[in-house]
């Protein structure tokens, strides 16, 4: 019997985004996907839009589908929702495959990404990206996905979950993947992190910027197939 594969995807992505890298790992695992709340359609309920939130949404999804102990791959800030689930709830989650995710939130490192969040700029600067956005969460409003998502990651710096001393209590294997030109997760700082965890490995991935669709699928795959493959 396969073993079950959660896919997680980033901050204002969706399940959508992870259609290609699902399709590539079915003939290996059962593979599973969702939207976290306020994404890809579902409505915004604001106490429901944080990473501790979506960490209990993963938490849920497993026992409510009776999927046992699973397999995660969180891309950016699924990885984080994914390693705050399995600090959650040990025993739910067997490996962790992370992939761009920025680890080093506070109130310095905030601006760089909120600057990137503001909705007039994305209309005037990026109109393919903000058109994007009003079809990946239709017939949610696309900016309150934005404000609300600001929202979180000032929550985020303000106070993370995962301080390194939560991450050394994390005792399942853990992949740590970045983009040697990743700006937003880092590779400084996502080696740094990963050396907190005890059994995490952690790759650089030659000439690979931030964006999923800019990773090589198949690479991709593979790594998070040889987590799940060596710790069985």
């Amino acid at each position: 019997m396969k073993e079950h594969l959660l896919l997680l995807h980033g901050a204002l992505g969706s399940d959508k985004q992870l259609r290609g890298l699902a399709r590539d790992s079915s003939q290996y695992f059962q593979v599973h996907t969702f939207s976290f709340s306020g994404h890809g359609g579902r409505e915004i309920e604001p106490a429901q839009f944080s990473v501790p939130a979506f960490a209990r949404e993963v938490i849920g999804y497993i026992q409510e589908h009776n999927l046992g102990a699973v397999h995660v791959f969180g891309f950016s800030m699924g990885g984080y929702v994914a390693l705050l689930a399995a600090a959650e709830a040990p025993g739910l989650i067997k490996t962790v495959t992370t992939l761009g995710t920025k680890f080093d939130w506070s109130p310095e490192t905030l601006g760089a990404e909120t600057r990137m969040l503001d909705v007039a700029v994305m209309q005037e600067k990026v109109p393919q990206f903000a058109e994007q956005l009003a079809q990946t969460h239709a017939p949610t409003d696309w900016q309150a996905v934005v404000q609300a998502t600001r929202q979180l990651l000032t929550s985020l710096s303000e106070q993370p979950p995962l301080t390194p001393a939560r991450l050394t209590k994390i005792s399942i294997p853990v992949q740590i993947l970045v983009g040697e030109l990743d700006k937003t997760a880092g590779v400084d700082a996502s080696s740094l992190f990963a050396s907190y965890l005890p059994q995490a490995t952690f790759e650089i991935l030659m000439n690979t910027p931030h964006p999923l669709e800019r990773v090589n699928p198949d690479e991709l795959a593979l790594r998070i197939r040889r987590l799940i493959q060596g710790a069985a």
